[in-house]
């Protein structure tokens, strides 16, 4: 695809890595990253995430082709509406939010129909904060969800898709509902549960944590500004999800009577199994 000018607005681990690989895989496409920060934008100009750095808004977006939001989902609507006046017409703004919703509802509310919104989430990060951490390869192999609507200009879906598979992503296509609800399981459900499992030990205990705690809650040291945005955000499927959870603990409580041995394993290996599979 060619791209001549693509803005970043929040150029942390995923917005870096994203500058990052667009510039080592589309030819001639001008970089333009925002930050509120002098010196996150100083770091991303300095690894060569970016070519140029911008504190405000208006400038960032300014002749724009794209414009992707990598700030945490809280700050979306304003920004939003922030941008909208300066917004070239045919520019298409993406995202990369961990929920879908109320960021197609706000596009739709804030940005003028001269512009393209497409909402996508790409399946890739880690723990780690901040630009330092950004990578080009971040996105190789990693899947990218995209959640058009019938309102979604097709070739802006397209161009979309386009440049996450550029970046070595896979694409699918969900909609925002149903985006949701699977990825407060797959996602928002696990990240809640290892800060959890965390927060339950006293101080003791966690000295003699292991490699499998460690490997389990590793999620659990991610932003916690940024997760509790997404969780308030998703909070209605989370809120489901934490119940069939309950469900399947209620059966584990049970699977503990000795007389339930064999199928206590049965239920550990058909979790072996899937878990195996997805190794694959």
């Amino acid at each position: 695809m060619h791209i001549r000018r693509m803005s970043i607005l929040g150029v942390g681990l995923l917005g870096g890595s994203l500058g990052l690989a667009v510039r080592s895989r589309i030819s001639g496409c001008r970089v333009v990253g925002y930050g509120h920060r002098q010196s996150t934008l100083d770091a991303a100009l300095q690894m060569g995430a970016i070519h140029e750095g911008y504190a405000e808004l208006g400038r960032a977006v300014r002749g724009a082709e794209v414009v992707v939001l990598c700030t945490p989902v809280g700050m979306f609507a304003e920004m939003l509406s922030q941008i909208a006046p300066h917004l070239a017409p045919g520019a298409i703004v993406t995202d990369v939010g961990s929920t879908k919703r109320s960021i197609v509802a706000a596009a739709q509310s804030h940005l003028p129909p001269t512009v393209h919104f497409v909402a996508s989430h790409p399946m890739a990060g880690s723990e780690k904060r901040g630009v330092h951490h950004a990578r080009a390869e971040l996105f190789q192999g990693a899947v990218c969800i995209l959640t058009p609507t019938s309102n979604t200009d097709p070739k802006a879906i397209e161009q979309v898709e386009s440049l996450w598979q550029t970046v070595g992503m896979k694409t699918c296509r969900l909609s925002p509902e149903e985006h949701d609800r699977r990825l407060a399981d797959i996602s928002h459900l696990p990240h809640a549960l290892a800060a959890a499992l965390v927060n339950l030990q006293d101080e003791a205990t966690l000295t003699l944590s292991g490699k499998g705690f460690l490997d389990l809650t590793r999620i659990a040291g991610g932003d916690a500004g940024l997760w509790r945005d997404i969780l308030i955000d998703n909070r209605d499927n989370l809120q489901r999800s934490l119940a069939r959870l309950s469900d399947e603990i209620d059966k584990l409580k049970a699977l503990l009577d000795p007389k339930q041995a064999h199928a206590l394993e049965a239920w550990l290996n058909q979790a072996a199994e899937r878990r195996q599979e997805m190794n694959k």
